[in-house]
Protein backbone atom coordinates (compact mmCIF):
# COMPACT_ATOMS: atom_id res chain seq x y z
CA UNK A 1 0.00 0.00 0.00
CA UNK A 2 1.75 3.06 -0.67
CA UNK A 3 1.39 5.83 2.21
CA UNK A 4 -0.18 8.99 1.89
CA UNK A 5 2.25 12.38 1.76
CA UNK A 6 2.43 13.65 5.99
CA UNK A 7 4.51 16.55 6.81
CA UNK A 8 5.81 17.14 10.27
CA UNK A 9 6.43 20.43 11.57
CA UNK A 10 8.49 20.66 14.83
CA UNK A 11 8.75 23.54 17.29
CA UNK A 12 11.22 23.68 19.36
CA UNK A 13 13.08 25.97 21.35
CA UNK A 14 15.36 25.97 24.55
CA UNK A 15 14.14 28.96 26.75
CA UNK A 16 10.30 28.92 27.60
CA UNK A 17 7.88 31.87 26.93
CA UNK A 18 8.60 32.29 23.31
CA UNK A 19 5.09 31.75 21.97
CA UNK A 20 5.89 27.98 20.46
CA UNK A 21 2.39 26.76 21.30
CA UNK A 22 0.44 29.34 20.76
CA UNK A 23 2.17 30.07 17.56
CA UNK A 24 1.78 25.80 17.11
CA UNK A 25 -1.86 26.56 17.52
CA UNK A 26 -2.28 29.53 14.65
CA UNK A 27 -0.38 27.47 12.39
CA UNK A 28 -1.96 24.20 12.96
CA UNK A 29 -5.62 26.17 12.80
CA UNK A 30 -4.21 28.33 9.52
CA UNK A 31 -3.25 25.11 7.74
CA UNK A 32 -6.78 23.68 8.36
CA UNK A 33 -8.56 26.04 6.73
CA UNK A 34 -6.27 25.91 3.74
CA UNK A 35 -7.56 22.39 3.61
CA UNK A 36 -4.78 19.88 5.25
CA UNK A 37 -5.76 17.56 7.40
CA UNK A 38 -3.97 18.32 10.29
CA UNK A 39 -2.99 16.69 14.11
CA UNK A 40 -1.43 18.32 16.92
CA UNK A 41 0.89 16.34 18.97
CA UNK A 42 2.11 18.27 22.41
CA UNK A 43 5.13 16.95 23.34
CA UNK A 44 5.97 19.50 26.19
CA UNK A 45 5.18 18.34 29.99
CA UNK A 46 3.81 21.72 30.36
CA UNK A 47 0.94 20.53 28.11
CA UNK A 48 -0.41 23.80 26.95
CA UNK A 49 -1.80 22.40 23.48
CA UNK A 50 -3.88 19.71 26.01
CA UNK A 51 -5.23 22.54 27.87
CA UNK A 52 -6.33 24.60 24.94
CA UNK A 53 -7.98 21.57 23.82
CA UNK A 54 -10.26 20.56 26.95
CA UNK A 55 -11.46 24.44 26.20
CA UNK A 56 -12.07 24.13 22.71
CA UNK A 57 -15.67 23.21 21.85
CA UNK A 58 -14.93 22.36 17.58
CA UNK A 59 -13.05 19.01 18.75
CA UNK A 60 -10.72 19.75 15.55
CA UNK A 61 -7.50 20.49 15.17
CA UNK A 62 -7.23 16.75 17.61
CA UNK A 63 -4.57 17.18 20.13
CA UNK A 64 -2.64 13.89 20.93
CA UNK A 65 0.12 13.95 24.25
CA UNK A 66 3.29 11.78 23.84
CA UNK A 67 5.79 12.18 26.28
CA UNK A 68 7.86 8.93 25.45
CA UNK A 69 10.61 9.53 23.04
CA UNK A 70 9.95 5.47 21.42
CA UNK A 71 6.48 6.69 20.69
CA UNK A 72 6.92 9.32 18.33
CA UNK A 73 8.17 7.50 15.36
CA UNK A 74 5.44 5.08 15.28
CA UNK A 75 2.59 7.71 15.94
CA UNK A 76 3.88 9.54 13.33
CA UNK A 77 3.75 6.76 10.48
CA UNK A 78 0.38 5.67 12.02
CA UNK A 79 -0.99 8.80 11.59
CA UNK A 80 0.56 9.39 8.09
CA UNK A 81 -1.22 5.97 6.84
CA UNK A 82 -4.27 7.40 7.89
CA UNK A 83 -4.42 10.31 5.93
CA UNK A 84 -3.48 13.19 8.34
CA UNK A 85 -1.27 15.55 6.06
CA UNK A 86 0.29 17.49 8.49
CA UNK A 87 1.26 17.06 12.20
CA UNK A 88 2.89 19.95 14.13
CA UNK A 89 4.74 18.72 17.45
CA UNK A 90 4.50 21.26 20.36
CA UNK A 91 8.13 19.88 21.72
CA UNK A 92 9.34 20.34 25.29
CA UNK A 93 12.02 23.22 26.29
CA UNK A 94 15.33 21.90 27.52
CA UNK A 95 17.38 18.91 26.57
CA UNK A 96 15.31 15.54 26.55
CA UNK A 97 15.00 12.53 24.51
CA UNK A 98 11.71 13.58 23.04
CA UNK A 99 12.56 16.88 21.67
CA UNK A 100 15.64 15.06 19.75
CA UNK A 101 13.06 12.35 18.74
CA UNK A 102 10.61 14.86 17.29
CA UNK A 103 13.52 17.08 15.54
CA UNK A 104 14.84 13.31 14.33
CA UNK A 105 11.43 13.07 12.44
CA UNK A 106 10.54 16.90 10.89
CA UNK A 107 10.73 17.86 7.87
CA UNK A 108 10.76 21.11 8.99
CA UNK A 109 11.87 22.57 12.73
CA UNK A 110 10.60 26.24 13.54
CA UNK A 111 12.73 27.68 16.33
CA UNK A 112 10.66 30.70 17.43
CA UNK A 113 12.35 33.73 20.05
CA UNK A 114 11.43 36.63 21.04
CA UNK A 115 13.84 39.79 19.92
CA UNK A 116 15.92 39.73 23.11
CA UNK A 117 19.57 39.31 23.30
CA UNK A 118 18.70 36.53 25.83
CA UNK A 119 16.34 34.79 23.63
CA UNK A 120 18.26 34.65 21.00
CA UNK A 121 21.20 33.13 22.71
CA UNK A 122 19.08 30.87 24.22
CA UNK A 123 18.38 29.45 19.99
CA UNK A 124 22.47 27.25 20.26
CA UNK A 125 21.63 24.48 21.49
CA UNK A 126 18.43 24.20 19.40
CA UNK A 127 20.04 25.02 16.90
CA UNK A 128 22.95 22.77 17.38
CA UNK A 129 20.62 19.67 17.69
CA UNK A 130 18.58 20.66 14.17
CA UNK A 131 21.93 20.33 12.40
CA UNK A 132 23.08 17.46 13.62
CA UNK A 133 20.28 15.91 12.05
CA UNK A 134 20.34 17.99 8.94
CA UNK A 135 17.04 19.31 9.40
CA UNK A 136 15.89 22.13 7.58
CA UNK A 137 14.81 24.64 10.14
CA UNK A 138 13.45 28.15 10.23
CA UNK A 139 13.59 30.80 12.80
CA UNK A 140 10.28 32.61 13.74
CA UNK A 141 10.71 36.23 15.76
CA UNK A 142 7.74 35.94 17.68
CA UNK A 143 6.26 38.54 19.90
CA UNK A 144 8.14 41.50 18.20
CA UNK A 145 7.14 45.23 19.31
CA UNK A 146 5.18 47.01 16.34
CA UNK A 147 7.47 49.39 16.08
CA UNK A 148 11.43 50.05 17.22
CA UNK A 149 15.03 49.03 16.01
CA UNK A 150 14.75 45.70 17.97
CA UNK A 151 13.53 43.54 15.48
CA UNK A 152 16.41 44.38 12.89
CA UNK A 153 18.81 44.69 15.42
CA UNK A 154 17.31 40.57 16.56
CA UNK A 155 17.43 39.79 13.01
CA UNK A 156 21.08 40.78 12.45
CA UNK A 157 22.55 39.12 16.06
CA UNK A 158 20.76 35.67 14.15
CA UNK A 159 22.65 36.28 11.08
CA UNK A 160 26.06 36.90 13.07
CA UNK A 161 25.87 34.29 15.63
CA UNK A 162 24.49 31.75 13.48
CA UNK A 163 26.57 32.71 10.54
CA UNK A 164 24.75 32.42 8.08
CA UNK A 165 22.55 34.24 4.93
CA UNK A 166 19.02 34.72 6.69
CA UNK A 167 16.84 35.23 3.25
CA UNK A 168 16.21 31.48 3.42
CA UNK A 169 15.72 30.75 7.24
CA UNK A 170 14.07 33.69 9.04
CA UNK A 171 10.56 33.28 8.51
CA UNK A 172 8.15 36.12 7.05
CA UNK A 173 6.61 37.64 8.67
CA UNK A 174 7.58 38.73 12.37
CA UNK A 175 4.77 37.89 14.55
CA UNK A 176 3.68 40.96 16.87
CA UNK A 177 2.88 40.80 20.56
CA UNK A 178 -0.90 41.54 20.33
CA UNK A 179 -3.24 40.78 23.33
CA UNK A 180 -5.17 38.89 21.21
CA UNK A 181 -3.13 35.71 20.63
CA UNK A 182 -3.49 35.00 24.46
CA UNK A 183 -7.38 35.88 24.77
CA UNK A 184 -7.63 33.43 22.05
CA UNK A 185 -5.80 30.52 23.88
CA UNK A 186 -7.61 31.16 27.06
CA UNK A 187 -11.04 30.95 25.13
CA UNK A 188 -9.84 27.56 23.33
CA UNK A 189 -9.43 29.17 19.74
CA UNK A 190 -6.44 29.97 17.71
CA UNK A 191 -6.15 33.66 17.02
CA UNK A 192 -8.17 33.40 13.51
CA UNK A 193 -11.54 32.17 15.22
CA UNK A 194 -10.88 35.14 17.70
CA UNK A 195 -10.39 38.07 15.49
CA UNK A 196 -10.92 36.70 12.01
CA UNK A 197 -10.40 40.16 10.53
CA UNK A 198 -7.54 41.05 12.88
CA UNK A 199 -3.99 42.03 11.84
CA UNK A 200 -2.68 38.71 13.95
CA UNK A 201 -4.93 36.57 11.96
CA UNK A 202 -3.45 37.87 8.57
CA UNK A 203 0.10 37.30 10.21
CA UNK A 204 -0.25 33.66 10.97
CA UNK A 205 -2.30 33.58 7.33
CA UNK A 206 1.35 34.65 5.73
CA UNK A 207 3.40 32.66 7.93
CA UNK A 208 1.61 29.43 6.81
CA UNK A 209 1.87 30.43 3.68
CA UNK A 210 5.41 31.00 3.96
CA UNK A 211 6.09 27.79 5.46
CA UNK A 212 4.03 25.76 3.26
CA UNK A 213 6.14 27.20 0.31
CA UNK A 214 9.21 26.39 2.48
CA UNK A 215 8.11 22.60 2.70
CA UNK A 216 7.52 22.08 -0.64
CA UNK A 217 10.73 23.65 -1.70
CA UNK A 218 12.84 21.50 0.73
CA UNK A 219 10.62 18.49 -0.52
CA UNK A 220 12.25 19.41 -3.77
CA UNK A 221 15.87 19.69 -2.95
CA UNK A 222 15.77 16.11 -0.52
CA UNK A 223 18.38 13.28 -2.38
CA UNK A 224 19.77 11.98 0.78
CA UNK A 225 18.82 8.80 2.89
CA UNK A 226 21.25 9.44 6.77
CA UNK A 227 19.83 12.10 8.19
CA UNK A 228 24.21 13.05 8.45
CA UNK A 229 24.17 12.85 4.20
CA UNK A 230 23.96 15.93 1.79
CA UNK A 231 26.36 17.91 3.95
CA UNK A 232 26.45 20.10 0.12
CA UNK A 233 22.82 21.25 0.41
CA UNK A 234 21.92 24.74 0.79
CA UNK A 235 21.14 25.50 4.09
CA UNK A 236 22.67 22.44 5.29
CA UNK A 237 26.31 22.96 5.12
CA UNK A 238 27.09 24.93 8.41
CA UNK A 239 28.91 23.73 11.19
CA UNK A 240 27.35 21.26 13.91
CA UNK A 241 26.85 24.58 16.33
CA UNK A 242 27.41 28.65 16.44
CA UNK A 243 29.82 29.79 19.27
CA UNK A 244 28.20 31.90 21.82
Amino acid sequence: MAHLSMHTIVLATQKGGSGKSTLAIGLAVAAKKAGHNVRLIDADPQETLASWHKRRVDAEPIVETIHAAQDIEPRLRALRDSGVTLTIIDAAGGVSSARTAAIRHADLCLIPARPTTADIEATASTLSLVRAWNKPFAFVLNQVPSRGRRIDDAAETLADEAAIDLGEVLARPFIVMRNDHQDALSAGLAVSEYEPAGKSTEEIRRLWNWIEARLGADAADVVATSPFAGLNLPIRAEPAAFTL
